[in-house]
């Protein structure tokens, strides 16, 4: 069983993660943050870091997954491969802050990886309004994400959309963030699970 999480910075992805988790008593696979030796490089100068920071994160996602498959173990995923690929890569292109080159040839490696993997059981995606993720971001006070602008936050959720919109790899679950107090309020963690618990019961 492999669930993942996915949603733009700041929809609350990590805390899903956690609660769901222990809800649960699944491993959680957390994103590779605190550990990330190009964060602060990119958000200080997002041209010349660019490609090493996907590429980073699609190596690690790309060995969670593995290691995933090969355990058998019942995982609940923060971030999966494919946002990279389908929103944060292109954006990062489209912007003039990855070269076609690097984009093409992130683009490929990603294809060749999908080729080798198995999508998740069950996606929920986290969806947000920039307000809300500005606040969530706000609130837990990285130092590097502190210099993220408006723009980026709302091309990013535009692109999450497209994405969304023509998901088919498997079962999918929409969670409206604006709505919800899920860390801080039970009954809406309990909505969360009983929409899950719908979806994966046919999973087993």
């Amino acid at each position: 069983m492999h669930i993942a999480v996915a949603g733009n910075i700041g929809s609350g992805k990590t805390t899903l993660t956690r609660l769901l988790s222990k809800h649960y008593g699944w491993k959680p696979h957390f994103e590779d943050v605190d550990d990330n030796p190009y964060l602060n490089d990119f958000y200080e100068d997002m041209q010349r870091w660019s490609f090493n920071l996907q590429i980073y994160f699609l190596n690690s996602r790309f060995n969670q997954i593995v290691e995933i498959r090969r355990t058998g173990d019942k995982v609940i995923q923060d971030r999966t491969i494919y946002e990279d690929a389908h929103i944060f890569a292109p954006n990062l292109h489209s912007m003039g802050l990855m070269s076609t080159r690097d984009f093409n040839n992130y683009l490929s490696l990603f294809n060749l990886m999908c080729s080798l993997i198995q999508p998740p059981d069950l996606l929920i995606y986290l969806r947000a309004t920039v307000p809300t993720l500005v606040n969530q971001i706000q609130k837990r006070g990285r130092e590097y994400e502190k210099s993220i602008r408006l723009d980026y936050l709302q091309r990013l959720n535009e692109r999450y959309e497209a994405w969304i919109e023509n998901y088919k790899l498997g079962k999918l679950l929409i969670i409206e963030v604006d709505n919800l107090n899920f860390p801080e309020v039970p009954a809406d963690l309990r909505s969360i699970i009983t929409r899950i618990d719908a979806l994966i019961h046919g999973l087993f």
